[in-house]
């Protein structure tokens, strides 16, 4: 059984809070992620190895729904951790099932770009455990004790959402924070990606109908409660309207600091945690902890 919940929606109060801090982030060039890091030394480097980190998973996770088979030993690091879960799904619908090819293709040259600017600098693929994430995430969204995420196209673009929406706005904050320009061009040119990613996931449930609107707001929701205290996450559905794009009431994107990334991989509404959710032992890097 899926557990409908609330349509998700910004009090005019809310509202008019997101938009003046939005407006005063453009006037001033400074964002809520840069405040969050402003006593830290934060280089550029630790945002690609953070970044780096999120498209192992991401690229496991494509890889394994549409070949049966996660990434190549030449691709996860001479130290990668291991990999828990995971299957080829079978698509019932054929545009579908190449929409995830092109996506499973897309989030490899991510890490291999990562892995070739980085250099010896780069880190190894972390553990990562999708049975237990999965599992974690269908408890906290009411998604019932035997969802899998590789059981059926539903449930794989489901997943799938569940990343894309947090790489969007990670990739939004880490922006801020990027002072090397071709880096920040690179950054750019990955989250636009990973917004088609975004979009496509979140239009394919839209057509899915009412069981899969319920299941994504569902995840939206749990995800949102972990995160931090600001609403950041919005569901496909909104006020009895498509949502296919979540953002301020000024059409700009939301920004996570990682930190509030690594709650959601995390699993945690917890400070100064340093695993745990999808990433049993932890992120790889300097950016690990909550």
């Amino acid at each position: 059984m899926i557990r409908a919940i609330p349509s998700l929606h910004l009090s005019r109060r809310r509202a008019l809070q997101f938009g003046l801090g939005a407006s005063l982030a453009a006037t001033t060039g400074l964002a809520p992620v840069s405040r969050a890091y402003a006593k830290e030394e934060v280089q550029d480097e630790d945002i690609f190895r953070f970044a780096l980190n999120l498209e192992y998973m991401e690229a496991e996770y494509y890889l394994r729904g549409t070949t049966g088979k996660g990434i190549d030993a030449a691709d996860a690091g001479s130290k990668p951790g291991d990999v828990v879960g995971g299957k080829k799904v079978s698509f019932e619908t054929p545009a579908i099932g190449e929409f995830m090819q092109e996506v499973a293709e897309n989030e490899l040259a991510h890490v291999r770009f990562y892995r070739k600017t980085l250099a010896k600098n780069a880190v190894d693929r972390p553990a990562i455990d999708f049975d237990a994430g999965f599992k974690a995430v269908a408890e906290a969204a009411g998604l019932g004790p035997d969802f899998d995420p590789f059981g059926n196209e539903t449930n794989f673009v489901l997943g799938g959402m569940l990343f894309e929406d947090v790489g969007v706005t990670a990739y939004a904050g880490a922006a801020t924070l990027l002072k090397n320009k071709d880096f920040l061009a690179a950054a750019a040119g990955i989250l636009a990606v990973e917004a088609y990613h975004m979009g496509m996931a979140r239009s394919t449930l839209y057509r899915k109908g009412e069981k899969a609107w319920k299941a994504a707001n569902a995840v939206s929701d749990a995800r949102d409660k972990i995160d931090g205290p600001e609403d950041k996450d919005q569901g496909i559905q909104v006020n009895g309207k498509a949502n296919f794009v979540p953002s301020t009431p000024d059409a700009i994107a939301f920004t996570r600091t990682p930190k509030e990334v690594l709650r959601i991989v995390y699993l945690t509404d917890k400070d100064g945690v340093s695993k745990g959710g999808f990433y049993p032992e932890g992120m790889n890097g300097t950016l690990k902890s909550t």
